[in-house]
């Protein structure tokens, strides 16, 4: 099963600089536990304590993972998982 993972540029370093690469799994949780054996340190940089990171966003398709049922999402061959670190800031 092919799954395309969208990487931030923050994150590239992890990919060494690709833009997209591609992972297997079931579950989001598998799919990046399938990313940490060939871009070691990725993992962590997305899941902490088996949960996703808070100010880490993950969509499937589109469609926010936290809405649908978070790291245990399932997946199907021909997603999208794009990975998007939370942009905070704004005016006092």
């Amino acid at each position: 099963m092919a799954i395309e993972v969208r990487i931030p540029t923050i994150l590239r370093q992890y990919t060494d600089g690709q833009k997209a690469v591609e992972g297997s799994g079931d579950t989001l949780a598998e799919l990046f536990a399938d990313l940490e054996t060939r871009h070691t340190g990725i993992q962590a940089r997305i899941v902490d304590d088996g949960k996703l990171r808070r100010f880490v966003n993950v969509y499937l398709n589109d469609e926010d993972v936290r809405f649908i049922n978070h790291i245990e999402t399932k997946l199907s061959d021909g997603d999208t998982v794009t990975i998007l670190p939370a942009v905070a800031g704004g005016m006092r």
